[in-house]
């Protein structure tokens, strides 16, 4: 979960340094390479998100568990 989020905030991160320098170099393929890095780093964040989503239901629907049979 949390190392997801980690290393998409990197990618984004590294993929804002080479667009950045892709656009001022004028070297298109760092650019779109830097874009591809963010693209990836945003889908890397949001499967962080999920897996602390699914694992907040999971606690919820255990507790609700334990609830019902006390």
């Amino acid at each position: 979960m949390a190392e997801d989020k980690v290393r998409g905030g990197f990618d984004q991160a590294k993929g804002k340094v080479k667009e950045t320098a892709g656009n001022l170099t004028g070297d298109e393929q760092m650019r779109d390479e830097g874009k591809l890095d963010q693209a990836k780093g945003k889908v890397e964040r949001g499967v962080g998100d999920v897996k602390d989503a699914a694992g907040s239901l999971k606690d919820k629907v255990g507790d609700a568990i334990d609830d019902v049979r006390r």
